[in-house]
């Protein structure tokens, strides 16, 4: 916000040769002042609340990420992903608190890691308020969710706790750090200007700082521990170990969807901002609603696209399927929700639904086991988000959103050049750099001591029973046909033979 003041020295002159110029000079700047204070604090208040509001919103999406675990695993595995969920959140507060908030934003600092407010010590700051840190905090605990799909229903839980302190509390914190802090090396908002290839990674929301990182995290995990037991029988054919609620996964599809408005809008930190053009009705509020249309229609458009692709290739109208593309919609334009067109937001979402199909294909015939399809999910769909950033990314809308660099290069295919882009590729090869170096020497060694999977007796039983005292809810996994041996998935054919006559009584249900 522009401060606004007034100069008794000034105003003097103009009131000419009244009695007492000087005081009413004095008592009408101090009017002034306090009008000025007060509209400020006003701005303050209202952005901090904007933030605050999108932090609620986006911690909501942990109880959406725990609805749609659940209803992706079998049903003897529910109490166990539920409560991974909360440890998640948890575990992720105080590492987070401790850590991870000073190695991402504490700066000043170098352009790796930052080094200020451990327990958050001298805040709030003019870097920051206690409202960023929680919205902060609600991304950290997102890309831990992300990984605890990957590693679901074999997982012990003394390994949820050590990656979940681990990566909320170093790993994420990082790579934060390089690309939205004000110090980071490769961020677009880098104070001294020294911007990688001159543009900076535009990766507004997180597709990569958040999704590549816990997708590619999950990955880790799921290899190194193997698939579970009967996913693949003994030729290598893919057999389906299908969730046990479709109703959990659609709802918590839904509340990731309504958490997103957070997610994304809410990554402006600020609305209450004017872009200074001759358009009074147009500023960063209209950037927020322009943020959550192009959410919008990617994922729609990801959903609907899933929904016809899985048929013409399955022969099934999947609602699983469908939620799973509409989330990849989501995770493909978080990174450059804020500076596309909504017609481009439709391009991302048709492409980001075949890269989650093609992420499966792959998974399949490598024997890789991820029952939320979370690596392919936020891992391939978070890199296509930054590659589609890259390409359609529009001038005007970089120069609004990240403001104070001329001539800042924007998307290949809107004429800016392939400066943004390649910062898009290098921002994807350091991810997967870097969360390997870290996750995947600490899941090895998870491994090693015997920490990290549980027993073959236990993930047959299951662990709600094995490791949590009983079951959440009274089930009959073992009549579901996803586990009856041999079980594949098939195309829905043409039946030759006549239909039921409805009237005989071998039709009556």
């Amino acid at each position: 916000m522009v401060s606004l003041s007034c100069s008794v020295s000034d105003l003097v002159p103009l009131l000419g040769s009244a009695t007492n110029a000087t005081e009413a000079a004095n008592f009408i700047c101090n009017q002034f002042d306090s009008v000025s204070s007060t509209l400020s604090d006003a701005a303050y208040a209202i952005d901090n609340t904007y933030l605050l509001f999108s932090a609620y919103l986006v911690f909501a999406m942990q109880l959406g990420f725990a609805m749609l675990c659940a209803g992706s695993v079998r049903a003897k595995n529910t109490m166990n992903i539920m409560l991974t969920n909360v440890l998640d959140a948890a575990a992720g507060g105080l590492s987070y608190y401790l850590f991870g908030y000073a190695f991402a934003f504490g700066g000043p600092s170098n352009g790796f890691i930052g080094r200020h407010f451990f327990g958050l010590k001298d805040v709030p700051s003019p870097a920051g308020d206690y409202s960023f840190f929680l919205y902060q905090w609600a991304f950290a605990i997102a890309a831990a969710g992300i990984t605890s799909g990957s590693i679901a229903e074999r997982t012990q839980f003394v390994a949820y706790l050590i990656y979940s302190s681990f990566l909320t509390g170093f790993v994420y914190p990082v790579v934060s750090h390089w690309f939205w802090s004000g110090d980071g090396w490769a961020s677009a908002s880098r104070t001294n200007k020294n911007l990688l290839f001159g543009s900076g990674v535009i990766d507004f929301a997180g597709s990569g700082v958040v999704h590549m990182v816990g997708g590619i995290a999950g990955l880790w995990g799921a290899l190194i521990e193997g698939p579970r037991i009967g996913r693949f029988d003994r030729a290598g054919r893919s057999v389906a170990l299908r969730g046990h609620s479709a109703s959990l996964v659609v709802l918590g599809s839904f509340l990731l969807w309504f958490g997103w408005y957070g997610f994304n809008p809410g990554s402006f930190l600020t609305i209450m901002k004017s872009y200074g053009t001759r358009r009074t009705y147009y500023g960063q509020w209209s950037a927020v609603g322009r943020t959550a249309v192009t959410t919008t229609l990617a994922g729609c458009t990801a959903a609907l696209t899933t929904l016809f692709g899985k048929r013409l290739l399955a022969g099934h109208w999947n609602v699983t399927d469908v939620c799973n593309g509409l989330l990849g919609g989501f995770a493909a334009i978080t990174s450059g929700c804020s500076v596309v067109e909504p017609w481009a937001a439709i391009v991302c979402g048709f492409v980001a639904a075949w890269v989650l199909i093609g992420c499966n294909k792959i998974a399949e015939k490598f024997k890789y086991d991820d029952p939320l399809e979370a690596a392919q999910l936020h891992g391939g769909c978070g890199a296509w988000g930054l590659l589609f950033t890259g390409l359609f990314a529009r001038k005007e809308y970089v120069n609004e959103v990240y403001q104070g660099q001329v001539g800042r290069p924007y998307g290949l295919f809107m004429g800016g050049g392939g400066k943004l882009f390649a910062a898009q590729i290098i921002q994807i090869l350091v991810i997967i750099g870097w969360v390997t170096a870290t996750m995947a020497p600490l899941f090895y060694v998870l491994n090693k001591l015997k920490l990290l999977r549980i027993s073959k007796e236990d993930e047959m039983a299951g662990m709600d029973l094995t490791r949590h005292g009983g079951f959440a809810y009274i089930y009959h996994d073992e009549d579901d046909l996803s586990v009856v041996p041999g079980f594949m998935m098939r195309k829905i054919e043409p039946s030759n033979s006549p239909a039921p006559n409805q009237n005989s009584p071998s039709s009556a249900v």
